[in-house]
Protein backbone atom coordinates (compact mmCIF):
# COMPACT_ATOMS: atom_id res chain seq x y z
CA UNK A 1 0.00 0.00 0.00
CA UNK A 2 1.57 3.27 -1.09
CA UNK A 3 0.31 6.61 0.15
CA UNK A 4 1.46 10.20 -0.08
CA UNK A 5 0.41 12.87 2.39
CA UNK A 6 -0.41 16.18 0.71
CA UNK A 7 -2.20 19.28 2.02
CA UNK A 8 -5.46 18.03 3.50
CA UNK A 9 -5.35 14.54 1.99
CA UNK A 10 -3.61 11.21 1.73
CA UNK A 11 -3.28 10.10 -1.89
CA UNK A 12 -3.23 6.41 -2.73
CA UNK A 13 -0.98 5.56 -5.66
CA UNK A 14 0.68 2.64 -7.42
CA UNK A 15 3.72 2.40 -9.67
CA UNK A 16 4.89 -0.26 -12.11
CA UNK A 17 7.92 -0.60 -14.35
CA UNK A 18 11.42 0.80 -13.95
CA UNK A 19 11.82 4.34 -12.70
CA UNK A 20 14.53 4.94 -15.31
CA UNK A 21 12.03 4.50 -18.16
CA UNK A 22 9.88 7.33 -19.61
CA UNK A 23 7.09 8.12 -17.17
CA UNK A 24 3.37 7.78 -17.84
CA UNK A 25 0.81 9.21 -15.41
CA UNK A 26 -2.66 7.65 -15.63
CA UNK A 27 -5.62 9.68 -14.31
CA UNK A 28 -8.92 7.84 -13.91
CA UNK A 29 -12.47 8.82 -14.88
CA UNK A 30 -15.05 10.24 -12.50
CA UNK A 31 -16.93 6.91 -12.57
CA UNK A 32 -13.90 4.82 -11.65
CA UNK A 33 -10.71 4.51 -9.62
CA UNK A 34 -7.11 3.77 -10.60
CA UNK A 35 -8.25 0.15 -11.03
CA UNK A 36 -9.71 1.11 -14.43
CA UNK A 37 -6.17 1.00 -15.82
CA UNK A 38 -5.47 -2.59 -14.75
CA UNK A 39 -5.73 -3.92 -18.34
CA UNK A 40 -3.06 -1.47 -19.58
CA UNK A 41 -0.46 -1.53 -16.83
CA UNK A 42 1.51 -4.65 -17.73
CA UNK A 43 1.94 -3.65 -21.38
CA UNK A 44 2.81 -0.04 -20.54
CA UNK A 45 5.25 -1.03 -17.82
CA UNK A 46 7.39 -3.02 -20.25
CA UNK A 47 8.91 0.24 -21.52
CA UNK A 48 7.60 2.90 -19.13
CA UNK A 49 7.47 3.89 -15.50
CA UNK A 50 3.73 3.76 -14.91
CA UNK A 51 2.20 5.95 -12.20
CA UNK A 52 -1.46 6.03 -11.26
CA UNK A 53 -3.37 7.42 -8.29
CA UNK A 54 -6.84 7.86 -6.88
CA UNK A 55 -7.79 11.52 -7.02
CA UNK A 56 -9.58 13.12 -4.07
CA UNK A 57 -13.06 11.70 -3.61
CA UNK A 58 -12.20 8.37 -5.20
CA UNK A 59 -10.87 4.91 -4.41
CA UNK A 60 -8.46 4.60 -1.51
CA UNK A 61 -7.52 8.27 -1.29
CA UNK A 62 -8.88 10.18 1.72
CA UNK A 63 -9.36 13.91 2.01
CA UNK A 64 -10.46 16.64 4.35
CA UNK A 65 -12.94 19.23 3.18
CA UNK A 66 -10.34 21.78 2.17
CA UNK A 67 -9.52 23.73 -0.97
CA UNK A 68 -7.24 21.76 -3.26
CA UNK A 69 -5.92 21.52 -6.79
CA UNK A 70 -5.85 18.28 -8.78
CA UNK A 71 -2.92 19.77 -10.66
CA UNK A 72 -0.98 20.30 -7.44
CA UNK A 73 -1.79 16.80 -6.26
CA UNK A 74 -0.43 15.34 -9.50
CA UNK A 75 2.68 17.53 -9.32
CA UNK A 76 3.26 16.51 -5.69
CA UNK A 77 3.11 12.84 -6.68
CA UNK A 78 5.61 13.36 -9.50
CA UNK A 79 7.89 15.28 -7.10
CA UNK A 80 7.63 12.50 -4.54
CA UNK A 81 8.69 9.94 -7.14
CA UNK A 82 11.47 12.11 -8.55
CA UNK A 83 9.82 12.37 -11.97
CA UNK A 84 10.50 15.60 -13.84
CA UNK A 85 7.98 15.07 -16.65
CA UNK A 86 5.50 12.46 -17.83
CA UNK A 87 3.06 11.64 -20.57
CA UNK A 88 -0.40 12.17 -19.10
CA UNK A 89 -3.19 9.76 -20.00
CA UNK A 90 -6.58 10.76 -18.63
CA UNK A 91 -10.11 9.47 -19.09
CA UNK A 92 -13.13 11.77 -18.85
CA UNK A 93 -12.61 13.95 -15.75
CA UNK A 94 -9.06 12.63 -15.63
CA UNK A 95 -8.44 13.93 -19.13
CA UNK A 96 -9.70 17.34 -18.10
CA UNK A 97 -7.22 17.32 -15.22
CA UNK A 98 -4.46 16.31 -17.63
CA UNK A 99 -5.30 19.17 -20.01
CA UNK A 100 -5.27 21.69 -17.15
CA UNK A 101 -1.94 20.31 -15.90
CA UNK A 102 -0.43 20.55 -19.37
CA UNK A 103 -1.34 24.24 -19.44
CA UNK A 104 -0.40 24.97 -15.84
CA UNK A 105 2.97 23.18 -15.84
CA UNK A 106 3.95 22.57 -19.48
CA UNK A 107 7.55 21.76 -18.56
CA UNK A 108 6.29 18.68 -16.69
CA UNK A 109 4.24 17.21 -19.54
CA UNK A 110 5.89 15.37 -22.43
CA UNK A 111 2.72 14.05 -24.08
CA UNK A 112 -1.06 14.12 -23.64
CA UNK A 113 -3.75 11.49 -24.19
CA UNK A 114 -7.41 12.17 -23.43
CA UNK A 115 -10.35 9.78 -23.57
CA UNK A 116 -13.90 11.12 -23.62
CA UNK A 117 -12.68 14.38 -22.12
CA UNK A 118 -13.31 18.07 -22.51
CA UNK A 119 -11.37 21.19 -21.51
CA UNK A 120 -12.27 23.18 -18.42
CA UNK A 121 -14.49 26.12 -19.28
CA UNK A 122 -16.13 24.35 -22.21
CA UNK A 123 -19.47 26.07 -22.95
CA UNK A 124 -22.64 24.35 -21.83
CA UNK A 125 -24.09 22.09 -24.50
CA UNK A 126 -27.66 20.81 -24.81
CA UNK A 127 -28.20 17.11 -24.19
CA UNK A 128 -30.40 14.89 -26.33
CA UNK A 129 -33.81 13.91 -24.96
CA UNK A 130 -32.52 10.42 -24.17
CA UNK A 131 -29.50 11.82 -22.35
CA UNK A 132 -31.75 14.12 -20.33
CA UNK A 133 -33.81 11.10 -19.28
CA UNK A 134 -30.74 9.16 -18.19
CA UNK A 135 -29.25 12.03 -16.18
CA UNK A 136 -32.63 12.70 -14.55
CA UNK A 137 -32.88 9.05 -13.49
CA UNK A 138 -29.49 9.29 -11.77
CA UNK A 139 -30.48 12.53 -10.00
CA UNK A 140 -33.81 11.04 -8.87
CA UNK A 141 -32.07 8.02 -7.35
CA UNK A 142 -29.72 10.30 -5.39
CA UNK A 143 -32.65 12.39 -4.12
CA UNK A 144 -34.47 9.24 -3.02
CA UNK A 145 -31.42 8.14 -1.04
CA UNK A 146 -30.79 5.11 -3.26
CA UNK A 147 -27.02 5.53 -3.38
CA UNK A 148 -26.18 2.13 -4.89
CA UNK A 149 -28.93 2.57 -7.46
CA UNK A 150 -27.64 6.01 -8.41
CA UNK A 151 -24.09 4.74 -8.83
CA UNK A 152 -25.31 1.83 -10.96
CA UNK A 153 -27.39 4.11 -13.17
CA UNK A 154 -24.41 6.44 -13.49
CA UNK A 155 -22.20 3.55 -14.58
CA UNK A 156 -24.80 2.54 -17.16
CA UNK A 157 -25.23 6.08 -18.48
CA UNK A 158 -21.54 6.51 -19.16
CA UNK A 159 -20.36 2.94 -19.67
CA UNK A 160 -23.18 1.82 -21.96
CA UNK A 161 -23.98 5.23 -23.41
CA UNK A 162 -27.27 6.77 -24.52
CA UNK A 163 -27.61 4.92 -27.82
CA UNK A 164 -27.17 1.34 -26.60
CA UNK A 165 -29.16 -0.98 -24.35
CA UNK A 166 -27.71 -2.99 -21.46
CA UNK A 167 -28.06 -6.12 -23.58
CA UNK A 168 -25.80 -4.60 -26.23
CA UNK A 169 -22.70 -4.76 -24.02
CA UNK A 170 -20.72 -7.63 -22.61
CA UNK A 171 -22.08 -8.57 -19.14
CA UNK A 172 -18.55 -8.86 -17.75
CA UNK A 173 -17.71 -5.33 -18.88
CA UNK A 174 -20.97 -4.03 -17.39
CA UNK A 175 -20.17 -5.65 -14.05
CA UNK A 176 -16.69 -4.10 -14.12
CA UNK A 177 -18.24 -0.69 -14.81
CA UNK A 178 -20.55 -1.15 -11.82
CA UNK A 179 -17.67 -2.24 -9.59
CA UNK A 180 -15.45 0.68 -10.60
CA UNK A 181 -18.11 3.25 -9.74
CA UNK A 182 -19.52 1.55 -6.64
CA UNK A 183 -16.01 1.60 -5.15
CA UNK A 184 -16.53 5.33 -4.64
CA UNK A 185 -19.75 5.26 -2.61
CA UNK A 186 -17.80 5.71 0.64
CA UNK A 187 -16.74 9.20 -0.45
CA UNK A 188 -20.17 10.80 -0.80
CA UNK A 189 -19.82 12.75 2.44
CA UNK A 190 -16.44 14.19 1.47
CA UNK A 191 -16.63 17.73 0.14
CA UNK A 192 -13.18 19.06 -0.77
CA UNK A 193 -13.27 22.27 -2.79
CA UNK A 194 -11.44 22.09 -6.14
CA UNK A 195 -9.59 25.18 -7.28
CA UNK A 196 -9.90 25.38 -11.04
CA UNK A 197 -7.39 26.56 -13.60
CA UNK A 198 -7.59 30.32 -14.28
CA UNK A 199 -8.12 31.16 -17.01
CA UNK A 200 -9.65 27.79 -17.90
CA UNK A 201 -8.41 25.58 -20.71
CA UNK A 202 -11.13 26.44 -23.22
CA UNK A 203 -9.68 28.89 -25.71
CA UNK A 204 -6.10 28.17 -24.59
CA UNK A 205 -5.47 24.80 -26.22
CA UNK A 206 -3.14 26.36 -28.79
CA UNK A 207 -0.65 26.72 -25.93
CA UNK A 208 -0.21 22.95 -25.73
CA UNK A 209 2.96 22.15 -27.63
CA UNK A 210 3.42 18.42 -26.93
CA UNK A 211 2.14 15.44 -28.94
CA UNK A 212 -1.52 14.82 -28.22
CA UNK A 213 -3.88 11.91 -28.86
CA UNK A 214 -7.59 12.66 -28.45
CA UNK A 215 -9.83 9.58 -28.16
CA UNK A 216 -13.58 9.07 -27.84
CA UNK A 217 -15.91 6.10 -28.12
CA UNK A 218 -18.53 6.41 -30.83
CA UNK A 219 -21.31 5.46 -28.37
CA UNK A 220 -20.36 8.17 -25.86
CA UNK A 221 -22.71 11.01 -24.95
CA UNK A 222 -23.15 13.78 -27.51
CA UNK A 223 -21.18 16.36 -25.49
CA UNK A 224 -18.13 14.08 -25.30
CA UNK A 225 -18.22 13.57 -29.06
CA UNK A 226 -18.36 17.32 -29.62
CA UNK A 227 -15.53 17.95 -27.16
CA UNK A 228 -13.31 15.39 -28.87
CA UNK A 229 -13.75 17.17 -32.18
CA UNK A 230 -12.91 20.49 -30.54
CA UNK A 231 -9.78 19.13 -28.84
CA UNK A 232 -8.58 17.48 -32.05
CA UNK A 233 -8.93 20.74 -33.97
CA UNK A 234 -7.68 23.15 -31.30
CA UNK A 235 -4.53 21.34 -30.11
CA UNK A 236 -1.87 21.82 -32.76
CA UNK A 237 -0.90 18.51 -34.35
CA UNK A 238 -3.31 16.46 -32.25
CA UNK A 239 -4.41 13.07 -33.54
CA UNK A 240 -8.11 12.33 -33.17
CA UNK A 241 -9.37 8.75 -32.92
CA UNK A 242 -12.93 7.44 -32.57
CA UNK A 243 -13.14 3.87 -31.25
CA UNK A 244 -16.15 1.96 -32.54
CA UNK A 245 -18.70 0.13 -30.40
CA UNK A 246 -17.73 1.63 -27.07
CA UNK A 247 -18.83 4.58 -24.96
CA UNK A 248 -17.05 6.45 -22.15
CA UNK A 249 -14.66 3.69 -21.01
CA UNK A 250 -12.95 2.31 -24.14
CA UNK A 251 -9.83 1.34 -22.18
CA UNK A 252 -12.04 -0.96 -20.08
CA UNK A 253 -14.49 -2.19 -22.70
CA UNK A 254 -11.98 -2.55 -25.55
CA UNK A 255 -8.70 -2.99 -23.63
CA UNK A 256 -6.66 -4.74 -26.33
CA UNK A 257 -7.62 -2.22 -29.03
CA UNK A 258 -7.07 0.75 -26.73
CA UNK A 259 -3.71 -0.51 -25.43
CA UNK A 260 -2.39 -1.21 -28.94
CA UNK A 261 -3.47 2.27 -30.05
CA UNK A 262 -1.71 4.02 -27.18
CA UNK A 263 1.45 1.92 -27.37
CA UNK A 264 1.75 2.65 -31.10
CA UNK A 265 1.26 6.37 -30.51
CA UNK A 266 3.83 6.44 -27.70
CA UNK A 267 6.37 4.64 -29.89
CA UNK A 268 5.83 6.91 -32.88
CA UNK A 269 6.43 9.99 -30.72
CA UNK A 270 9.34 8.47 -28.81
CA UNK A 271 7.56 8.92 -25.51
Amino acid sequence: MTHLDVAGATLYYETDGHIGKPAVLLIHAGIATLRMWDPQVEALAADHFVIRFDTRGFGETTTQNVEYSNRSDAASLLDHLGVESATLIGCSRGGGIAIDFALDAPERVSGLVTIGSGPSGYPGTALTDREEQLFTAVDDAYEEGDLDGAFRLEAELWGVGPTRELTDVDPEFLQTAYDLNLANTGHVLEAPIPVGLEPPAYGRLGEIAVPALVIVGDKDISVALQQQEYLASAIVGAEGVVIADTAHLPSVEKPAEFTALVLDWLARHHL
